[in-house]
C-alpha cells in the first residue's frame, strides 16, 4: 500500500478547530489589510496635486513670443485648490479631515459594534468606505476642484473606516485565547504594513498617469473584500457549535457592557495616552513620508512612493519583535518603554536623510519604520486584547470592542493632530516636524514611565505594566 504524501499528512493533522482559526487570523487579515490599502493613496497623490512645473515652462522664442505664453510653475500645472503657496495647509486640513473623524467615530463605533453582529457592521463599512475612497478618485475624471468635495470624502470616509478595527480585534480575540498572544497578534498586526505597501505600490502605480485610478482601484478592492466578509467571516466558534435559539447561553455573549468599567481597568488610560503620542507620529509617516523624501532626496512621486513601502517593511518586523519579546517578558509596557527609547535618537538621524546617500536612507528607513510602529502595533493589539478580556470582565467577549475603541480612539487623536501639525510646521522647515516627532515619542514614554513607576503598589490588582526597576534588568 502506497504511503500517504507527506503534504497530505500535514494537512489531517490539524483539527477543524485549528483549520477555522487559521482560517479567521487569514480573513481578518486580508480585511484590515485593505483598509489600510484604501488609506495611504492621499500620502503618494500629495506630491501630483502639487507639484514643481518649472519644467514645463519653455522660453519664448523670437517667431513665437508672441503667440505661445509662458507657462506658470505653481498654476498650470498643479491641482486646483492645491496650486497655492498654502498647500501644505490644504493637504494637512485633508489629512485632518479624514483623521479627526475617525478619532470621533472611533469612540462610538465599539459602543455600536457591540450591539450589531459584525459580519454585517464590518461589511457595511467595507463597502461605503470603498464607496467614498473611489469617490476621491472620481474627482479627477470629472475634473472637480472644491476643496469642500475632497473634505467632505475624507469626513465620510474617516467615520465609516472606524468599522473595521474594533471588530476585526473583537473577532480575532474570540478565537485566540492568552496564549502567545504578543506573538500571534504581532504576526497578525502586520496587516497595517502589509496594507500601507499595497496600497503605496497601486497608487505609485497610476500616481503619474491617472492619479484618480490611485483611489479608485483600492476602492474596489475594499469593497470587494466586503463581501467576502459577508460571506465567510464567523464572529466565534460558538456559531458553528450551535443556532442560538438552541443555546439560549449564548445570549450571555451578547449582553452589553458599559463604557465606565472599561475606562476603569488599570491600564487602559495609560495606554490609550501612550498610543496617542505614538499613533502621532506613525500616522505622521504614513501621511507625510513620501513627500518628505520627494523633497529631501530629489525624487519623482513613484520612487518616493515605492522607498517610503520600506518604512512599512521595519514596521512589519518592529510589530513582532515586540510581541515576541512582550511574551517573553511577560511586560507589555517595559517593550513599548525601550522601543520609544531608542526610536527618539533614530528620528533624529532621519531628520538628516538628505546628506546620506541610497544605503543608509534604506537601514534608517527599515530602522525607524520598526521602532516608531512596533509599540504602536503592541499596544493596539495584543494589549488592547489582554484588557479586553481581563476576568473583571466576567467573560463578556463584546467589551473587546468597547476596550478596543476606547484605546484606539484616543490613539486616533493623536493620529489627527499629528499630520495637521506636519502640514504646519513643514512651511518653516522640515527640521521642525521632526522635534515635533521627538516630543512626541518623549511625552509616550514618560507616560509609561509614570505609570511603571507607581504600578505594582496596591497587591491584588492585576498589573499588566509591570515595575520600573524591572525595565533593565529585562533586557540584560
Amino acid at each position: 500500500m502506497a504511503p500517504v504524501p507527506p503534504g497530505i499528512r500535514f494537512l489531517t493533522s490539524f483539527n477543524r478547530d485549528q483549520w477555522y482559526r487559521a482560517f479567521t487570523f487569514g480573513l481578518t487579515f486580508l480585511l484590515y489589510t485593505s483598509f489600510h490599502l484604501s488609506r495611504k493613496p492621499i500620502s503618494i497623490v500629495k506630491s501630483e496635486l502639487h507639484k514643481n512645473c518649472s519644467h514645463v515652462m519653455e522660453a519664448p522664442s523670437e517667431s513665437s513670443s508672441s503667440q505661445q505664453p509662458v507657462l506658470h510653475p505653481e498654476l498650470d500645472c498643479s491641482w486646483k485648490p492645491f496650486d497655492r503657496n498654502n498647500y501644505k495647509q490644504l493637504l494637512g486640513a485633508m489629512d485632518y479631515s479624514f483623521l479627526c473623524a475617525y478619532a470621533i467615530g472611533m469612540y462610538l463605533s465599539g459602543i455600536i459594534g457591540e450591539r450589531l453582529p459584525i459580519r454585517l457592521y464590518l461589511t457595511v463599512g467595507m463597502l461605503t468606505s470603498g464607496l467614498f475612497t473611489c469617490l476621491f478618485g472620481l474627482g479627477y475624471v470629472y475634473d472637480v476642484h472644491s476643496l469642500g468635495f475632497y473634505i467632505f470624502v475624507q469626513v465620510a470616509n474617516g467615520l465609516v473606516q472606524t468599522t473595521g478595527w474594533p471588530s476585526v480585534v473583537t473577532c480575532i480575540g474570540n478565537w485566540f485565547g492568552k496564549g502567545r498572544r504578543g506573538l500571534i497578534m504581532g504576526l497578525w498586526n502586520s496587516h497595517t504594513s502589509v496594507g500601507n505597501i499595497l496600497g503605496s505600490l497601486i497608487a505609485g502605480y497610476y500616481v503619474s498617469s491617472n492619479w484618480g485610478l490611485s483611489f479608485i482601484v483600492p476602492g474596489v478592492i475594499i469593497a470587494a473584500m466586503g463581501v467576502i466578509c459577508f460571506l465567510f467571516l464567523i464572529e466565534r466558534k460558538t456559531q458553528l457549535l450551535c443556532c442560538p435559539s438552541v443555546c439560549p447561553s449564548l445570549r450571555v455573549c451578547y449582553s452589553v457592557t458599559q463604557v465606565s468599567p472599561a475606562v476603569c481597568l488599570q491600564g487602559v488610560v495609560e495606554f490609550s495616552l501612550c498610543l496617542l503620542f505614538a499613533k502621532l507620529v506613525s500616522y505622521t509617516f504614513l501621511f507625510w513620508l513620501p513627500l518628505y523624501i520627494t523633497k529631501a532626496a530629489h525624487l519623482d512621486a513613484k520612487k518616493a512612493g515605492d522607498l517610503s513601502t520600506l518604512f512599512d517593511v521595519g514596521g512589519i518586523v518592529g510589530g513582532i519583535l515586540a510581541g515576541v519579546l512582550s511574551d517573553k517578558m511577560g511586560k507589555r509596557a517595559t517593550t513599548c518603554a525601550v522601543m520609544l527609547l531608542l526610536a527618539a535618537p533614530t528620528l533624529y538621524g532621519f531628520s538628516m536623510m538628505s546628506q546620506f546617500g541610497l544605503g543608509p536612507t534604506i537601514g534608517m528607513l527599515l530602522v525607524c519604520g520598526g521602532l516608531v510602529n512596533g509599540p504602536y502595533a503592541l499596544i493596539t493589539t495584543a494589549v488592547s486584547a489582554d484588557l479586553g478580556t481581563h476576568k473583571s470582565l466576567k467573560g463578556n467577549a463584546r467589551a473587546l470592542s468597547t476596550v478596543t475603541a476606547i484605546i484606539d480612539g484616543t490613539g486616533s487623536v493623536g493620529a489627527a493632530v499629528g499630520p495637521l501639525l506636519a502640514g504646519l510646521l513643514s512651511a518653516q522647515g522640515w527640521d521642525q516636524v521632526f522635534y515635533m516627532l521627538m516630543t512626541a515619542d518623549f511625552l509616550a514614554l514618560l507616560v509609561i514611565s509614570e505609570d511603571l513607576r507607581t504600578s505594582g503598589s496596591q497587591p491584588g490588582i492585576w498589573d499588566p505594566l509591570g515595575g520600573l526597576n524591572t525595565l533593565l534588568k529585562d533586557f540584560k
